[in-house]
């Protein structure tokens, strides 16, 4: 869509209003996982224990997933997300003063809850600010969410190695949200939902009652599929480098650290590589990087090659969720949130099982021959790479999206 000299400011500020709420959420993530082990030892908890607490973020989540995709459908993006934006920095506080384990998994799924509902609400309204671009741009929200962890995490770390509680912690952190989830609302772009005013929408047979087409569960299995790398790197890429190919511990964490900072760099870069080879070649080509990347490091079996082969396989896969979400999102604009909300629990489900497929299959087989799953899972990405490609209605769509921001105090 062509945009006017007026409407181009009003966008770059509903884009950095987006950046915002990306950049809220991963410091949510990393800053309460910076300061587990705090918890866990002011808790008294044993691995065990402090597991079945941490399922509390995992219920959460999916549970917010599932009932976000309506709101967002029937009230839009922008009246959804703000919310619970703020309801972030707040509830980020909640397991720092959690007396027993009962009470931790309580306020993790309530944090989980929060943090799930944003997650999809946010993407929706990234769709929205995409699709008035007229370009792509979703992947580097997902690169300041990275950044956000990585802020984050560290701000946990600086507060842990000056001896602070998490109490401090996370009201610290807590007020940096709320305040950045305040800025965001003064620039969010409005979307008028599809579904609440399209005629048929009082009969309720209107795009809003509409089941999730099977072409969106599809492009939840390709998220699934790149969230079960991403899971199974998280918990077995050092482990792996550590105990099959006797590195030492500080080069061991060297793998997640690899496989990082490859995916945050590939999703910065992952919007102009989506409008030079569009979004179908891209997939394909970071999926055969990633699967392909994974496997020769994995067979070589040298510590070395164990961190290139994660760097690939974050590089690989930095671009392939964006494009999905992206495909998710523009596919049936009236359902968006639904749409949304169905490929982010499908791939929260990959991110949750991945570590555990691995660590069945790592029984039965070796841990290196496990990590193959990963890299084949990535290589059948490539293979249904066509399934991301863009909506031929778009232009449409476009005239429903509100180029003006909500007017400021």
């Amino acid at each position: 869509m062509a945009l006017s000299a007026p409407a181009r400011p009003a966008l770059v500020r509903a884009r950095v209003a987006v950046y915002g709420l990306f950049l809220l959420s991963g410091m949510a993530i990393g800053t309460w996982t910076s300061r587990i082990p705090a918890i866990k030892a002011d808790l008294r908890l044993s691995d065990g224990a402090l597991s079945l607490g941490l399922l509390g973020i995992a219920a959460g989540a999916i549970t917010g997933m599932q009932i976000v995709g309506r709101l967002v459908d029937r009230y839009g993006s922008y009246r959804t997300m703000l919310p619970v934006a703020v309801a972030q920095g707040v509830v980020l506080v909640l397991p720092a003063y959690a007396p027993n384990l009962p009470a931790l998994a309580l306020a993790l799924f309530v944090f989980g809850s929060v943090h799930g509902t944003l997650d999809v609400a946010m993407n929706a309204n990234a769709v929205v600010v995409e699709r008035a671009y007229g370009r792509p741009i979703l992947s580097s929200f997902h690169a300041v969410f990275s950044v956000g962890g990585f802020a984050g995490a560290s701000a946990g770390g600086l507060f842990a190695h000056a001896d602070l509680s998490p109490a401090l912690t996370f009201a610290s952190v807590g007020v940096v949200i709320l305040l950045v989830a305040l800025l965001s609302a003064r620039w969010a772009l409005r979307d008028d939902p599809p579904g609440r005013t399209a005629p048929s929408a009082s009969s309720g047979s209107g795009p809003a009652r509409r089941r999730v087409s099977g072409g969106v569960l599809f492009l939840g299995v390709l998220a699934f599929c790149c969230l079960v790398g991403e899971g199974a790197s998280a918990d077995w890429g050092s482990v792996y480098l550590r105990d099959n190919l006797g590195s030492s511990p500080g080069f061991a964490a060297a793998a997640y650290a690899a496989f990082s900072i490859m995916m945050t760099a590939g999703r910065f870069a992952g919007d102009r590589l989506s409008a030079w080879l569009g979004p179908v070649t891209l997939v394909r080509c970071c999926g055969v990087l990633a699967g392909a990347g994974l496997a020769a490091g994995v067979l070589v079996a040298r510590p070395v090659a164990g961190v290139v082969a994660f760097g690939l396989f974050g590089a690989g896969l930095s671009c392939i969720i964006p494009q999905v979400f992206s495909a998710a999102g523009h596919r049936d604009p009236a359902q968006s949130g639904r749409a949304l909300a169905a490929v982010a629990s499908l791939g929260y489900t990959g991110f949750l099982t991945g570590p555990v497929l691995i660590g069945g299959l790592a029984e039965a087989v070796t841990l290196p021959y496990a990590l193959l799953v990963p890299a084949l899972l990535a290589l059948f990405v490539a293979l249904a790479a066509p399934a991301v490609r863009a909506p031929r209605r778009e232009s449409d769509d476009q005239a429903r999206v509100t180029l003006t921001p909500p007017k400021t105090p």
